[in-house]
């Protein structure tokens, strides 16, 4: 595999080839944990995980990781509140110190481009873990892993793409590494005021990928081999009435999940709100909690490319 400096962007893995490496070396780490057979490849090494946006499954996946190598984890949960960042602090002058203390460091930041401009002046590798409403390529890796562990396959797919694609960092990453496959065709369920941004329909479009702009779940989601839903973020909208005009459109309750084919899969980087009801996770279709677990095995994966 071609060694990564940073990780900031899904658009970054152009070669199938390094991720199935990379897909094969997450499943091996996944097989070694359950037989407590796990290295150490990492002793001596500390991720930062620098976090201005709250998380709970990428902050402690990663930390989770970085432990599980053998490594240890310098962790700012609130940096936005907890950090010099309250004192005035730049995001270059806050990797230039970590990167002191730390082998590697995982940042979220609410504003698109932040880890780009932290990789620019880092001599350490930056691992974008979500920067405001532009990408989470981490999270894009686990869930092109889970689609394959799941299905089998990654070529030849529909996927229907429902909820907020204006905001969703994990739909402007996972997009890139679809059109990685051949055949794949993409469905882009959205209301009006939530489409996906026109540079995302302009990528598909030069890349050849068949894909269709809709706002109803009939007659669409029947046909889906992946189905992966989104959160409508409250925090990206201005008022609360804007953001109240649109929070229920899409609600996957048992009835609408089993009119999936059976074979298919209900995906969601989550958290959820109300979009997903919760008697939908009985479902043999529901991955989105596999998901989660298979994201802490790709960035193991991904840290010991990135360390090791």
């Amino acid at each position: 595999m071609e060694k990564l400096k940073h990780v900031i962007s899904s658009r970054q893995f152009k070669d199938p080839g390094f991720l199935l490496s990379l897909f094969e070396s997450a499943h091996q780490m996944e097989r070694d944990d359950v037989f407590h057979a796990l290295t150490d490849p990492l002793r001596g090494r500390i991720l930062a995980t620098l976090f201005f946006e709250p998380s709970t499954r990428t902050r402690f996946s990663f930390e989770a990781a970085m432990q599980k190598l053998g490594g240890g984890v310098l962790t700012s949960e609130n940096a936005k509140a907890n950090s010099s960042a309250t004192k005035g602090e730049t995001i270059s002058d806050t990797v230039r110190i970590v990167s002191g203390y730390a082998d590697a460091i995982a940042i979220r930041h609410y504003e698109q481009g932040a880890a780009e401009a932290a990789a620019r002046i880092s001599p350490v590798p930056i691992i974008n873990a979500g920067d405001g409403v532009g990408e989470h390529p981490t999270q894009a890796l686990a869930d092109i892993y889970t689609i394959k562990k799941e299905l089998g396959r990654l070529s030849g797919l529909r996927v229907a793409l429902v909820g907020d694609l204006l905001n969703g960092r994990t739909i402007h990453s996972l997009l890139p590494l679809l059109c990685l496959y051949p055949g794949v065709t993409i469905d882009l369920l959205s209301p009006a005021q939530l489409r996906l941004p026109p540079l995302y329909r302009e990528f598909l479009a030069e890349r050849g990928v068949a894909f269709h702009e809709g706002e109803r779940l009939e007659g669409v989601i029947e046909q889906a081999d992946v189905a992966y839903i989104t959160r409508v973020q409250s925090e990206r909208f201005v008022s609360r009435q804007e953001y109240d005009a649109v929070k229920d459109v899409y609600i996957i309750d048992a009835e609408t999940a089993n009119r999936l084919k059976p074979e298919a899969i209900i995906m969601h980087p989550l958290p959820r709100v109300n979009e997903i009801s919760p008697e939908v996770d009985a479902n043999t279709r529901a991955a989105y909690f596999k998901q989660a677990k298979n994201s802490l095995y790709i960035r193991m994966a991904l840290l010991k490319h990135l360390l090791a």
